[in-house]
């Protein structure tokens, strides 16, 4: 059996933290660990119980969530988060990219969006809803001039597919040294800290059509 994927859920509202662990404990492979109604409590229940996953509400009082992930992700073992609200608000899911989330979907996605996001993250890949991508789009600026590689641009959709670097290698055939170069060089090129940045920043720029 696999290993069993530990999860957090910070939410306000424990309607939402409860229907998040209903569905979740009906899968071997996920194990919920604790909750937290804030971001605050968040930073507190990482250093309890040691997460890999958190399912990461953006909009909370005491600490919102770009705030909590900023936090989180400073430790050296941080854990994967995905961002979650119902909210269109462009700064607030940049600032939550930025700080360090490693996916994004709006609340309403369904449960099997959530449970692949939550393996895919763990698996070290990324995710963003595809209803999102609308919120980088008027973000550009006409002087913004990135080039990547045509190597570059194939390791870029893989990423934007939410493909790990070992699943990238498979697929194009390059070590996963060279992958993890790729990537690298990616990042530094788009002034993004995660692969997720990545991602918004390239379709923002218009660099990826997805």
């Amino acid at each position: 059996m696999a290993d069993v994927i530990r999860v957090a859920i910070v939410d306000d509202h424990k309607v939402v933290r409860s229907g998040l662990r209903a569905f979740l404990s009906t899968y071997d492979d996920v194990q919920v660990v604790g909750e937290a109604a804030n971001g605050r409590d968040a930073v507190v229940l990482v250093d309890e119980v040691d997460p890999d996953v958190i399912l990461m509400d953006l909009r909370m009082p005491v600490m919102d969530g770009p705030e909590a992930i900023e936090t989180i992700c400073q430790r050296r073992h941080a854990p994967r988060i995905v961002a979650l609200t119902t909210f269109d608000d462009s700064s607030l899911v940049q600032r939550a990219l930025d700080a360090g989330a490693t996916g994004f979907l709006f609340k309403d996605a369904d449960e099997a969006e959530i449970l692949s996001a939550i393996r895919l993250v763990n698996r070290g890949g990324s995710v963003i809803a595809p209803e999102a991508m609308g919120l980088f789009m008027d973000r550009g600026s006409d002087d913004y001039v990135v080039q990547l590689t045509e190597r570059e641009n194939e390791v870029l959709v893989l990423v934007a597919r939410g493909k790990t670097n070992p699943e990238i290698s498979l697929l194009l055939s390059i070590s996963v040294s060279t992958v993890n170069f790729h990537v690298h060089n990616i990042l530094e090129k788009l002034g993004a800290k995660t692969r997720t940045e990545a991602v918004g920043v390239a379709v923002r720029e218009g660099i990826l059509d997805l």
